[in-house]
């Protein structure tokens, strides 16, 4: 072979001669068939595909509600549970939510049943309200007339503390002098304090001066409370009054299981005395009225009772017992745990009238 053909060999051998086939490497084929396998543009290497948006409305859409959910009935639990019914919400049985404002309409019927020692509040809707105290819902404070945020705050707080020593304190139910009650009235208040040392002191006191109409009282040797519980259910609302006064109104129930005095008996007749009070309190401008720090000057106060006495006042309570399974002719007839209306001191139920009209329950 001439020394030509021989070079140019040599070099066709290094370079690849033209139209030669070429063996396509391990990966080109590995890329030819994954191109096969696919349709559309292929992705680059080592290039950054954007996540696929992936749409979660149900998801988005539930948390948000939950959470608002979630804020409300941490800011206004009492309104929450008046959108599923108020009064009527929790029907098996569980607790009620604090009354924030005036129920639509009286309480449905519950169980039925009589009470008994073990059971006072059996087939009773204050079965499902708050034990003392607890039940009397106080609103938030804000200033108001002469006081601010802090005093506002503080004469409610002092006005569900004299319900509490009216209608609560042990000693006052058993008929001890409401020493811690009437420490709150404004000593200045004359006709108050007339009323006081008349109602207090008095064996026969008349429809005006019956402590009853301020304070809960049961004659120890006729009558004992049944256990230690007394159900209540009711609100304190405020509102600027005459001369900048805070006027604080209460509006609350209290039910009291009682039973004989002489009858230990576990098969004892137990009843349940049922008492509204309304009472309005002014939280006086000391610069305007005279009064004492700490105290209040009563406005008006009104009483309704359910199995407290329907003869003259005696001052206490007198529960009816021996008569649950009598019907009385009084065409009048009254829901007592109805909250619904303000107290209509002109039915028959307050003891300034000589008699009663008929409970539907008790």
């Amino acid at each position: 072979m001439p020394d030509e053909e021989w070079e140019r060999f040599l070099s066709e051998s290094v370079k690849g001669a033209a139209g030669a086939p070429v063996e396509p490497s391990a990966r080109a084929r590995e890329v030819g068939r994954r191109l096969r396998e696919r349709s559309g543009q292929p992705e680059g290497w080592r290039t950054c595909s954007p996540a696929r948006p992936r749409r979660r409305t149900g998801w988005y859409v539930t948390g948000l509600v939950a959470a608002v959910a979630l804020l409300a009935v941490a800011l206004l639990p009492q309104q929450v549970v008046g959108w599923f019914g108020g009064d009527d919400a929790g029907q098996d049985g569980g607790p009620l939510a604090a009354e924030s404002q005036r129920p639509r309409e009286a309480p449905g019927a519950g169980p039925s049943g009589r009470p008994t020692l073990a059971e006072p509040f059996r087939g009773s809707p204050a079965a499902r309200w708050a034990d003392g105290a607890a039940g009397i819902t106080v609103p938030p404070a804000k200033a108001t007339g002469w006081m601010d945020t802090a005093q506002v705050e503080r004469a409610l707080r002092q006005s569900r503390d004299f319900l509490v020593a009216a209608g609560l304190d042990s000693r006052v139910l058993r008929g001890e002098r409401p020493t811690k009650a009437i420490a709150l009235l404004n000593p200045h208040q004359q006709d108050v304090q007339d009323y006081l040392r008349t109602a207090l002191s008095s064996t026969a006191p008349t429809p005006e001066t019956d402590p009853l109409l301020l304070f809960s009282r049961f004659r120890p040797g006729q009558t004992r409370l049944v256990g230690d519980v007394v159900k209540t259910r009711g609100r304190l609302m405020y509102q600027e009054g005459k001369r900048g006064a805070v006027e604080v109104t209460a509006d609350v129930t209290f039910v009291y299981p009682v039973t004989p005095a002489g009858d230990s008996g576990r098969d004892a007749e137990v009843v349940r005395t049922i008492v509204r009070r309304e009472v309005v309190m002014s939280w006086d401008d000391p610069a305007k009225v005279i009064t004492e720090p700490g105290t209040m000057s009563l406005v008006s106060y009104t009483l309704d009772m359910t199995n407290g006495g329907c003869s003259a006042p005696t001052g206490y309570f007198v529960p009816p017992f021996g008569t649950a399974d009598e019907q009385p002719a009084d065409p009048t007839r009254v829901d007592p745990y109805d909250r619904s209306k303000p107290i209509d001191t002109s039915d028959g139920t307050t003891p300034t009238d000589n008699d009663c009209a008929t409970a539907t329950r008790s």
